[in-house]
């Protein structure tokens, strides 16, 4: 199905994973509006395409706002969330709140509206204390965390929502997406950024716990990729949840190594206590998604780490001069 001429909403489309997506949007010649609350998305991410979207301010939490926004989309990227596993732990209610009711109104919406096809962003953490790896899409869920409950949950709505009312519906779960645009300040950034912004600052780098946890790193361009193929995938996706991932697991330790290598700089990495609601290991199979979706990612995450830095790098020194 081709893109010229249809109308591509991002709900918390201002985020970090949202832009990217939005502006790839753009260059695939899809109208894009953005739906965002700027709870958690950032004014600035937005700013090189300002002018080639419509921009819808609201939350996701009220039906008449994300009613509003949906009307007249063909496509429906949701990415909107209240993310991180210890902000939920935290906060239980408010992550549940936007999480699931902001997903119910966001299908509830697209349903009305007739949209062709909701993709919905979903996690690796769904998979929580289920020790198996890789993780497959048949195992058990187990999560672990309100935030990953929240996540699966929302899931579920997207599969009742194909099955009973016959809403395209694609579920992506990923796994520890990174890449430039994630904010290294907040208090919940992931573990790249803060790595990168350590090198970048002559700071030491902060590990919970060994180090020796290991996560499938992805880079954002192979999650982006993905969120296309789902938008045009075949009816045989609709209803179905996919793993996003590079298919390979890094261990923090061994990132700050790869860090060391490219930088030249000897950095002791500061320990920390180990977060509660953090699973261990995380390793993905995505053979259902290549399948499936054709999904195959580009970029390792050895190599995204390079591209990142560098982007990192490169906005720091814009900020000096």
């Amino acid at each position: 199905m081709g893109s010229q001429g249809e109308t591509a909403l991002v709900t918390g489309g201002a985020g970090f994973i949202g832009s990217h997506l939005a502006r790839r949007l753009l260059e695939q010649g899809y109208s894009v509006r953005v739906l965002d609350n700027f709870a958690t998305g950032r004014r600035e991410n937005l700013t090189p395409i300002a002018d080639d979207i419509e921009l819808v301010e609201g939350d996701i939490q009220s039906y008449e706002r994300v009613n509003a926004a949906v009307r007249g989309c063909d496509l429906v990227f949701h990415q909107a969330a209240l993310p991180s596993v210890p902000r939920s732990i935290q906060d239980p209610l408010t992550s549940t709140n936007v999480n699931v009711t902001g997903t119910l109104n966001v299908l509830l919406a697209s349903r009305d509206a007739d949209v062709r096809r909701v993709v919905s962003a979903s996690s690796s953490s769904v998979y929580g204390a289920n020790p198996e790896l890789p993780k497959r899409e048949s195992l058990p869920a187990l999560p672990m965390s309100p935030y990953a409950v929240s996540k699966l949950a929302a899931e579920g709505f997207c599969r009742s929502f194909t099955q009973v009312y016959d809403l395209d519906t694609v579920a992506l779960r990923y796994f520890n997406v990174f890449g430039p645009g994630q904010d290294p300040t907040s208090q919940y950034s992931a573990v790249i950024p803060s790595f990168i912004t350590a090198y970048l600052t002559g700071r030491s780098p902060i590990i919970h716990g060994d180090g020796e946890q290991s996560r499938d790193f992805c880079y954002i361009e192979n999650t982006i990729d993905a969120n296309m193929l789902a938008a045009t995938a075949g009816p045989e996706a609709a209803g179905e949840a996919f793993n996003i991932a590079c298919g390979a697991r890094i261990s923090l330790n061994a990132m700050l190594a790869e860090l060391r290598e490219h930088t030249g700089i000897e950095l002791e990495p500061t320990h920390v206590d180990a977060r509660p609601g953090d699973v261990r290991h995380s390793h993905a199979d995505i053979s259902k998604a290549q399948a499936g979706l054709g999904y195959s990612p580009q970029v390792t995450a050895e190599e995204g780490l390079r591209l990142a830095y560098a982007a990192y790098a490169e906005d720091a020194a814009g900020r000096v001069a």
